[in-house]
């Protein structure tokens, strides 16, 4: 009998770092609507407050960064061959870093990034490990951009594992709070290739709250 493809995966880290060096992409999330999206609300969000440091943990293959404008960036991943396509992109640009996970040596920064990871963390060690460090290496703000639900979804695929991450937050960073929320402008419609069920999720450290307003688009 031939084995499904959620019995043949055998991990997040080697999913990924199998998809990158076979020439797969980042995925339908950070590219065209979907991407320009999450661009447009962080580029807003980095100029409005004044941030100067960012951190992405899953820089994957780059075209979401493509988008960007951060002052300073470092980018870590797991897959050794997304992290060279980021570095031939982005060659001669000294803003930004790129560097393996397990090359973390303590840097922290304003803002920290997630986007389109934490729903393909299938390994609830990874899945704690991951936000642990998000939360940990930043000294201002978090954003995420993720379903944020138990619920699964009929037909997704082996690497995908919806959380609802919030209930994570509450219990072991609770002096983060949620400042923004804004709603995907293309919800899931049964389509993962030009929708999701992902929304932008923006927390701030305790002091940061003062004078935020919560925002939804």
């Amino acid at each position: 009998m031939r084995a499904s493809k959620r019995d043949s995966f055998t991990g997040s880290g080697r999913y990924w770092c199998d998809r990158y060096a076979g020439g797969g992409t980042s995925g339908p999330g950070s590219y065209a609507h979907l991407a320009e999206f999450k661009a447009r609300v962080l580029n807003q969000f980095v100029q409005q407050r004044g941030v100067m440091s960012v951190i992405e943990y899953g820089c994957g293959d780059g075209n979401q960064l493509s988008l960007a404008v951060y002052p300073q960036y470092l980018g870590f991943d797991i897959s050794d061959h997304a992290l060279g396509l980021c570095r031939a992109r982005f060659q001669g640009d000294n803003s930004k870093i790129f560097k393996h996970l397990d090359e973390y040596g303590g840097e922290t920064a304003d803002l920290c990034l997630s986007l389109d990871v934490i729903y393909h963390l299938i390994e609830d060690d990874i899945y704690e490990w991951h936000m642990q460090r998000l939360f940990a290496s930043a000294s201002r703000w978090v954003a995420i951009y993720s379903s944020n639900s138990n619920r699964q979804v009929s037909g997704q695929a082996a690497h995908v594992r919806h959380r609802k991450f919030s209930d994570w937050i509450a219990v072991n960073a609770p002096r983060w709070e949620l400042i923004e929320h804004h709603l995907n402008p293309y919800p899931y419609d049964g389509d993962f290739a030009k929708s999701s069920l992902a929304d932008l999720y923006i927390f701030g450290a305790m002091a940061e709250k003062l004078g935020a307003t919560k925002a939804c688009e």
